[in-house]
C-alpha cells in the first residue's frame, strides 16, 4: 500500500511530461503538414527532367524536320 504513495505521483509526473511534449509539438507546428515531407522526397527538383544529351538530339531532329 505504501508503494502507491510513490507510484501515483510518479505516474502523474510522466503524464505531465507527455502532455507538455504533446502541447509543445502542436504549438511548434509538428502536425501541420503530415503528407508534405513524404511527397517531397519523391519530387527531386535538382535533376532536370529531360537529360541534356537526349534533348539536343530531339532539338536537332526537329530542326531537320523543319528544314525538309
Amino acid at each position: 500500500m505504501r508503494i502507491l504513495y510513490l507510484l501515483i505521483p510518479m505516474a502523474l509526473g510522466v503524464i505531465g511530461v507527455a502532455l507538455w511534449a504533446f502541447l509543445w509539438a502542436v504549438r511548434t507546428g509538428q502536425f501541420d503538414d503530415l503528407e508534405g515531407p513524404a511527397h517531397r522526397i519523391l519530387m527531386d527538383d535538382d535533376d532536370p527532367r529531360i537529360p541534356q544529351c537526349g534533348r539536343r538530339q530531339d532539338d536537332n531532329k526537329s530542326l531537320d524536320d523543319r528544314e525538309n
